[in-house]
């Protein structure tokens, strides 16, 4: 099984998260093996890259991309020298992707705070379900990507006693958009099924009726809010690095 990137790691300094629709469930799977076979056959490109990762969205049809950076130059080199060869090699394997999006983002702030760590046995608790939650805003502000995140913060904080996720909630890692437009939470779970039991909590968890939540979903600026829940079918690491963590 392929193991989850660590979203917190600090060295990253540029996080890419894209979207993909390719169809059906049987192209998810055509275009992730194609993905790594491609990366496998021309080898890591660049140092600059910390780990790359695709994943299947729930509803049979999109891909999700997430993959960290040393910075965004370092991105934007790779496009200049590497990219298309490898998205051409992937087309011929799986014609008629569409390609939806890209966002630019830097990582702001994890939660609970220490949530999702290492534990004694120096692994992180591996998700079952990435929840990726996208939400846009009227402009460019930094300020107001921030301060809805603290926002949301303050209503998980309201939740419970500890700041603690609803159950199955591993960690929520908040990632600003470098054009200062949108906030994407990619979220980690134990389970998809945990996910959907928070959101169907009566009184309590997810987006309850409550003053903070109201305050997240009327918050100033806000334009829209979409939510959709991924399985890991493929990710990879700059090499040596797995190999380093386990001596």
């Amino acid at each position: 099984m392929p193991q989850h990137p660590d979203p917190a790691r600090p060295d990253a300094g540029a996080v890419l998260i894209s979207a993909w629709d390719v169809g059906t469930p049987e192209r998810q799977r055509a275009a992730a093996d194609a993905i790594a076979a491609t990366w496998d056959k021309r080898g890591w490109p660049t140092p600059d890259i910390l780990s790359y990762s695709v994943y299947a969205g729930t509803d049979g049809r999109t891909l999700l991309h997430y993959s960290q950076w040393t910075d965004e130059k370092a991105y934007e080199e790779y496009v200049r020298t590497h990219r298309q060869e490898r998205n051409d090699e992937i087309d011929d394997a799986v014609p008629g992707i569409e390609r939806l999006r890209l966002a630019r983002t830097r990582r702001y702030r994890s939660l609970p705070e220490g949530r999702g760590e290492p534990g004694r046995d120096g692994r992180r608790p591996e998700p079952g379900c990435v929840v990726v939650v996208e939400v846009e805003f009227e402009g460019p502000d930094e300020a107001r990507q921030r301060a809805w995140v603290d926002t949301v913060a303050a209503a998980i904080e309201d939740d419970s006693t500890d700041g603690s996720l609803p159950p199955g909630g591993i960690a929520a890692h908040f990632h600003l958009s470098t054009d200062g437009t949108r906030v994407v939470n990619y979220a980690e779970w134990e389970s998809e099924q945990a996910h959907i039991d928070a959101l169907e909590a009566p009184g309590e968890g997810v987006g309850t009726p409550s003053p903070p939540w109201e305050r997240v979903r009327d918050f100033p600026g806000l334009v829209s809010s979409d939510v959709a829940r991924y399985r890991l079918l493929f990710s990879t690491e700059r090499p040596g690095e797995r190999a380093a963590r386990a001596r």
